[in-house]
């Protein structure tokens, strides 16, 4: 600290350390990636002759603003018979990085990009992940294509899968492009100055909405669960912002689902190992329906992913204010995600959250090590080849992956705290309403309702479970450790 300010990029990276992240490459890889540029790979290569030439077609993305890291880029067409033909492309990243090489052993390290909001580390350097292997706009890019066919009441009725050129054609934000489609904006420049691409992107929102109202009927979970981004002046924390959700965050989520889902069947149907994304049955039931009950609704006895689907959705339209704090603790209460291995014909647990019993992380292979694993298989299944990973193999990456993904969360949340920790320090001793996050034998923990802030309560914690609304005083902060003390009031 320095007169009164923090680095907290520095904070960021000695987190990173401390959460055993390498946060720099090592000089082998510097090397690849500057033979890499130099060869203009992934773009060039014998190996590329043949795809099928998709760059025609009207591909966009959506991603945030300052987005460089692009995996995905989406297409759909009305066909004849009322069904529509969705396509989603996924950059190829295992063109570029090699399975095996010192790039792919520091990514299986790693297994992540960590977003703190005052720093970015990439799972890939920048010079692969935002230029060689992203699918920017403008540039031909190698890719695997998700087909899907969708009818007209939601359902992916088939899927396909093969390589192709891409060249995304309109590079888009979340912010802009939401306000557009909601009629709160005028059109961004990128779809004004590209030809058909209004009308492909208000398709894809009527394609994402009927696959959305397929997903809330079977039980897929609606939450708001928006984290703030420390806004930053000088190296001081002036404010905790908010991205708003827009109809253009439904529009890439509902594509990625129905992508992971589609991989995860495909590679299935096929007869391969894969790495599976499950969120299991959750063991705190009666905390979830302790607060429904409290809300005037009723859960059943047993875990029921549709009764909780249509709680929450009927909340959100009766108190979208409280919303947020109310997905907040259903997200607490469900518990995280982790990473399996399936093998052929083998039936285990599905995604909770999302209703589906396969499904798959696929979708961001510059972002997520097992992404660009799982693209590796499906690249060994599409040319006929065997495997790249053995079952053993694949069991220890998810198991890594997992546990990385973790820690990862654990860095994200400490520079959350040391954000807010420097946002709230000149408000030591006031009294704010807050909503119980956390309770169990390490300590209990509640989220302020003005800031974005989460802090733990050292006095008058007895009987709080998560859910509770609480007041509390501000009692301290220590914003190098992101320490944030409360006392019930």
């Amino acid at each position: 600290m320095t007169n009164g300010t923090i680095d907290l990029k520095a904070l960021a990276r000695q987190a990173m350390l401390a959460a055993g992240f390498q946060p720099d490459f090592p000089a082998e890889v510097a090397r690849e990636v500057q033979a890499l540029s130099a060869e203009g790979r992934p773009v060039s290569g014998a190996s590329t002759a043949g795809l099928l030439d998709l760059r025609a077609l009207p591909w966009s993305s959506i991603d945030n603003d300052s987005s460089r890291d692009l995996d995905q880029v989406e297409y759909v067409e009305k066909l004849p018979d009322g069904q529509t033909r969705l396509l989603v492309g996924l950059a190829d990243v295992d063109a570029a990085v090699r399975k095996g090489s010192a790039t792919d052993r520091q990514a299986a390290a790693e297994t992540t990009s960590v977003y703190t909001g005052v720093a970015t580390f990439p799972m890939l350097p920048n010079e692969l992940s935002t230029d060689l292997t992203s699918l920017l706009a403008g540039q031909d890019r190698l890719g695997m294509v998700i087909e899907m066919r969708v009818a007209d009441s939601g359902e992916v009725v088939s899927h396909e899968v093969y390589p192709a050129w891409l060249r995304n054609r309109a590079k888009l934000a979340y912010n802009a492009t939401g306000a557009w489609l909601e009629g709160r904006a005028p059109i961004p420049a990128p779809i004004s100055a590209a030809p058909g691409m209004e009308a492909q992107l208000r398709l894809q929102k009527e394609t994402a909405l009927k696959l959305r109202a397929l997903r809330q009927k079977e039980g897929s979970l609606t939450f708001d669960s928006r984290e703030a981004t420390p806004v930053v002046e000088n190296g001081e924390v002036k404010d905790l912002a908010f991205d708003g959700h827009t109809v253009a965050q439904d529009i890439i989520e509902s594509f990625m689902v129905a992508a992971n889902v589609a991989m995860a069947t495909y590679l299935k149907s096929k007869g391969s190992v894969a790495i599976r994304r499950v969120v299991r049955t959750p063991k705190r039931w009666d905390r979830i329906q302790e607060i429904a009950a409290s809300l005037g609704a009723k859960l059943p006895a047993l875990p029921d992913a549709v009764a909780l689907s249509a709680f929450l959705t009927q909340r959100k339209s009766a108190d979208p204010d409280h919303f947020p704090d109310l997905s907040l603790s259903v997200i607490k209460l469900l518990g995280p995600g982790e990473y399996i291995v399936e093998p052929p014909g083998a039936e285990k647990e599905g995604h909770f959250g999302l209703a589906v019993h396969d499904y798959t992380h696929s979708t961001a292979p510059n972002r997520r090590y097992a992404d660009l694993v799982m693209q590796r298989l499906l690249k060994a299944v599409c040319a006929g080849v065997a495997g790249p990973y053995s079952e053993n193999e694949l069991s220890a990456i998810a198991a890594h992956c997992t546990e990385r993904e973790d820690a990862a969360r654990k860095v994200e949340r400490l520079m959350r705290k040391v954000a807010a920790a420097s946002l709230l320090r000149q408000h030591i001793g006031e009294v704010f309403d807050g909503i119980v996050t956390g309770a169990s034998p390490k300590g209990t923990y509640a989220r302020l309702l003005k800031f974005p802030a989460e802090g733990r309560i050292v006095r008058g914690l007895q009987g709080l479970d998560v859910g509770d609304r609480v007041q509390v005083r501000l009692a301290a902060v220590d914003v190098a450790k992101g320490f944030i003390d409360f006392e019930r009031r």
